[in-house]
């Protein structure tokens, strides 16, 4: 299969349809940051565009990152036989809808999810302001607990499917939910961010104290979201009455400190996934398109890695059964 991609003012662009407004916010990311690429799925996004990736060698931008920071994909390969998946996919699916909590400001109506994140994390000393009027992140910890574990809203979801090898899948989409929202929204608000698709993204020096305080409040909603998917596809994999065999997982909203030839950089990715040489990452559609496992090749033209590619395996037509509702939301 070939990639369709072209250089577009020094930045690599993907896709055979181009959208002249996400280029648009790619090109003032590129006059920020110094290095920008735009993915083949790209559309507009707040400030960076969605299948932007943007790289700086001292810059972190949480507008890149974004509201959901941590939002991603995880793939679990399961044991289930197909036959009996496929026969009984609208009970299971049933099933899930009852145990796992969908929509905006859901707490998990199963357990009470105990993770170390929420006791062993510097993070949580993070403290801006003083006295009465001091914000402290631990204030979120508590509906953070109580929210571990659901999906969310948007094109968030739970899917079960079947690849060509008559493999059963778990596949979720989400992030650090309310927690992770609310940490995007304190530092976006303190650096003057406005509530505008084509303002400039955010840019914060990550050796100052609001860029160190960001990037471990980042890290930390990241656990958040990667102990949620596991939650999650856990409890699934519970209802089939499967054992996991493999498992993939990846965030697409995040900041990574990389290294890239001789230099260091914070790599910002919204909507992208990474898939550096061997890398495996999960791509899932949402409302029944087709979801794909990537493995990242050697691209010497491109030493970022700052795209997802490889090899892909297609899933077969059924069973399929996702819960979730359409409709973008990573900002």
């Amino acid at each position: 299969m070939g990639i369709c991609m072209q250089i577009i003012d020094n930045i690599p662009v993907w896709g055979a349809s181009i959208d002249e407004g996400a280029l648009k916010q790619i090109k003032t990311c590129y006059y920020i940051f110094g290095h920008a690429a735009l993915m083949a799925d790209h559309h507009k996004g707040y400030g960076v565009p969605i299948g932007g990736v943007i790289a700086h060698e001292t810059l972190v931008s949480p507008s890149g990152v974004g509201y959901d920071i941590g939002c991603g994909n995880k793939a679990v390969l399961t044991d289930a036989p197909a036959e009996d998946v496929r026969k009984n996919i609208a009970k299971i699916m049933d099933d899930v809808f009852r145990t796992i909590s969908f929509g905006l400001s859901r707490t998990n109506r199963v357990e009470v999810v105990e993770d170390d994140l929420f006791e062993n994390d510097d993070a949580w000393q993070i403290t801006q302001g003083a006295n009465s009027a001091a914000w402290r992140l631990t204030s979120l910890r508590d509906q953070a607990r109580a929210q571990l574990g659901t999906v969310g809203s948007g094109n968030h979801y739970v899917d079960i499917f079947e690849d060509e090898l008559r493999r059963i899948w778990i596949g979720v989409h989400f992030g650090s939910r309310g927690f992770g929202h609310k940490i995007a929204t304190r530092f976006l608000n303190r650096a003057g961010a406005k509530d505008d698709m084509d303002s400039a993204p955010v840019a914060l020096d990550a050796d100052s104290n609001e860029g160190q305080d960001y990037i471990a409040a980042m890290k930390l909603a990241g656990r958040y979201a990667y102990a949620g998917r596991d939650w999650v596809c856990q409890r699934v994999a519970k209802i089939l009455g499967a054992k996991i065999k493999e498992e993939i997982h990846n965030h697409h909203n995040f900041a990574w400190r990389e290294k890239h030839g001789d230099k260091e950089y914070w790599v910002v990715r919204k909507g992208a996934t990474p898939a550096f040489p061997g890398q495996k990452g999960f791509v899932g559609g949402s409302m029944g398109d087709v979801s794909v496992i990537i493995e990242g090749v050697d691209n010497p033209g491109r030493p970022a890695q700052l795209l997802f590619n490889g090899p892909r395996r297609r899933p077969r037509d059924g069973p399929h059964g996702s819960q979730g509702k359409g409709g973008s939301q990573n900002r």
